[in-house]
């Protein structure tokens, strides 16, 4: 269902919707990384390894 919803989204083009779809993992990532520095490893109750 998530996949039709994204190929619809980008007018029908399978390859436009995958291309928006890696853009925004990219973006979660950067986030995600962003996150992680940010917040203890204590305090997110150990969801992400402590940086050596």
């Amino acid at each position: 269902m998530a996949a039709q919803q994204a190929i619809a989204a980008a007018g029908g083009d399978a390859l436009v919707a995958l291309l928006n779809v890696l853009a925004r993992n990219a973006e979660l990532e950067r986030d995600l990384a962003l996150s992680r520095a940010a917040v203890s490893n204590g305090f997110s109750r150990g969801w992400h390894k402590a940086r050596s």
